[in-house]
C-alpha cells in the first residue's frame, strides 16, 4: 500500500505488519486462539514485576506533571489488578468462539442454500487513555474474535503499555501466531494519534476509550469507521416508592466503589417526597463525597455547594455528586434527556408502572432497575472482558464483547443454478 500523505513512514510500516498478521489470525482455529490466550494470561502473571516497575515510572511522571488523582487511579496497577488482568484473559478463553457461527439461514425455491455467518472485522484499532489494563483486555477480545489488535495508548501510560504489549506478543509467538497480532504504537504524541485515526486501508474499525477531548478528536480527524466509547454522565433517579436503605446502598456503591470509571453515578435525582430522608443519609453516610445541589439540597445539607448548569452535564470521575430534587418521574426523565450521555441510567422504585416507563422511554445504552450503574460492564454482564461501552446506536451499543468485534458475510451454496 502507498504511504498516505502526512503519515509517518514508521506508522505505515507498523500498520502494514499488523494488517498482514490479521490474515493469519483469521485462519487460526479456536483451539490455537485459546492456547494463545492462556499463554498471554500466564505471561502477564510471570512478568508482573516488570509491568509494575514500568507502571511505577508512569505514575511518578504523572504526579510530577500534576495529573489529577482520578486519572492516576485509572493509570495505577498493583498486584491485584495484574491478577485481575490475567484472570479476565482466562475468562475470554471460556467464552464460545463467535467465528463461523451461523446467525441465520434458509433455502430458496431454486435450491440455493443461503446463510449468514460471523467473520472477523480484520484489524481493530484501539486508541485509549491512561488505563493500561485496556491493553490486555482489548488484545484478548481481538485475538479470540480473530482480529489483530493495533493499540495506541496515551503517553501517560506508555511504559506500562509497552511492558504489557511485549508480554502479550511473546505469548502469541509461543502459540505460533504472529506476534504483530498485538501491536502497540510506541509513540504517545498527539500527532501520531491523529495519523493513527487516518489509517484507512489498514484499520477496519477504530474504538476510542477516553474522555471528551479524545472523542472530539476522533470526530474531527478519523477517516476510518469508528465506534464511540462515550463518556458516562450516569444518573440514578430515586422514585418516591424506593426503599431508603436500598437506595443508599446503591448510590454509595455507584459513586464510591470506584469513582474514576465511566459507569460511576454522577447525578442523583430525588423525588421530592423522598428527598428529606435521603438527603440526611447522603450528608451523614457519604462525608467523603462533595455534594453539589439545587436550592432544596442546599437548604437540607449545609456542607453542599450550589450546582451549576455545567455540573449536571459533567462526568466528574471523582468523589463529587450532583444532586437535584424533582417533582416526578417525568421531570427526572426530562433531566436525563437533557444532560445524559446515553451511557447508563438507573431508577430505584417499587412502582412497576414507573419502572416500565423508565425502561421504555429513557434513551441509553443500558437502563437499570433497582441496581447500581457499576454493573454496566462486560465482565459483570457475562461477556468476558469488554473492549468498550458504545453509546452509539449502529452495529454495537452498550458493553462490547466478542460479537461486537465481528461482522457477517453471506454464504450461498448451489448446485449449478443460474439466474433467469
Amino acid at each position: 500500500m502507498e504511504t498516505q500523505p502526512g503519515t509517518p513512514n514508521g506508522l505505515i510500516e507498523l500498520a502494514s505488519q499488523v494488517r498482514d498478521s490479521a490474515a493469519s489470525l483469521a485462519r487460526a482455529s479456536a483451539h490455537q486462539k485459546n492456547d494463545a490466550l492462556e499463554f498471554m494470561a500466564e505471561s502477564i502473571r510471570h512478568r508482573s514485576d516488570e509491568i509494575l516497575s514500568a507502571n511505577h515510572s508512569d505514575i511518578v511522571r504523572a504526579r510530577d506533571e500534576g495529573l489529577p488523582e482520578g486519572q492516576i487511579d485509572r493509570l495505577a496497577l498493583d498486584g491485584q489488578r495484574i491478577l485481575s488482568m490475567s484472570g479476565q484473559i482466562l475468562e475470554v478463553v471460556a467464552l464460545a468462539d463467535p467465528i463461523g457461527e451461523v446467525t441465520s439461514g434458509h433455502t430458496l425455491e431454486n435450491g440455493l442454500r443461503v446463510r449468514k455467518q460471523r467473520v472477523p472485522l480484520g484489524v481493530i484499532g484501539i486508541i485509549y487513555e491512561n488505563r493500561p489494563n485496556v491493553t490486555s483486555d482489548a488484545a484478548a477480545l481481538c485475538i479470540k474474535s480473530g482480529n489483530a489488535a493495533f493499540l495506541r495508548g496515551s503517553s501517560a501510560a506508555l511504559n506500562s503499555n509497552r511492558a504489557i504489549a511485549a508480554a502479550l506478543s511473546d505469548a502469541l509467538a509461543k502459540a505460533a501466531l504472529p506476534r504483530q497480532s498485538v501491536t502497540l504504537v510506541p509513540d504517545g504524541s498527539r500527532e501520531t494519534a491523529v495519523e493513527f485515526m487516518k489509517l484507512t486501508g489498514y484499520i477496519d474499525c477504530l474504538i476510542p476509550r477516553g474522555g471528551p477531548s479524545l472523542i472530539e478528536a476522533i470526530k474531527s480527524h478519523a477517516s476510518v469507521p469508528y465506534i464511540i466509547d462515550g463518556e458516562g454522565n450516569c444518573h440514578i433517579y430515586v422514585d418516591e416508592s424506593a426503599e431508603i436503605d436500598m437506595a443508599m446502598a446503591i448510590i454509595t456503591n455507584a459513586k464510591v466503589q470506584r469513582p474514576s470509571v465511566c459507569n460511576a453515578v454522577e447525578t442523583v435525582l430525588l423525588h421530592r417526597n423522598i428527598a428529606p430522608s435521603l438527603l440526611k443519609r447522603l450528608d451523614v453516610e457519604l462525608p467523603q463525597v462533595q455534594l453539589r445541589g439545587d436550592e432544596v439540597v442546599l437548604g437540607a445539607v449545609r456542607r453542599a455547594v450550589a450546582a451549576t448548569e455545567q455540573d449536571y452535564a459533567r462526568e466528574f470521575l471523582d468523589l463529587i455528586l450532583a444532586v437535584k430534587v424533582v417533582g416526578d418521574i417525568d421531570e427526572a426523565m426530562g433531566h436525563i434527556a437533557k444532560y445524559g450521555s446515553g451511557h447508563s441510567e438507573a431508577i430505584l422504585t417499587n412502582d412497576y408502572a414507573n419502572a416500565a416507563r423508565f425502561v421504555r422511554e429513557v434513551d441509553a445504552a443500558a437502563v437499570l432497575v433497582n441496581a447500581s450503574t457499576r454493573f454496566v460492564d462486560g465482565n459483570q454482564l457475562g461477556l468476558g472482558a469488554e473492549i468498550g461501552i458504545s453509546t452509539q446506536k449502529l452495529h454495537a451499543r452498550g458493553p462490547m464483547g466478542l460479537t461486537a468485534l465481528t461482522t457477517e458475510k453471506y454464504v450461498i451454496e448451489g448446485s449449478g443454478q443460474v439466474r433467469p
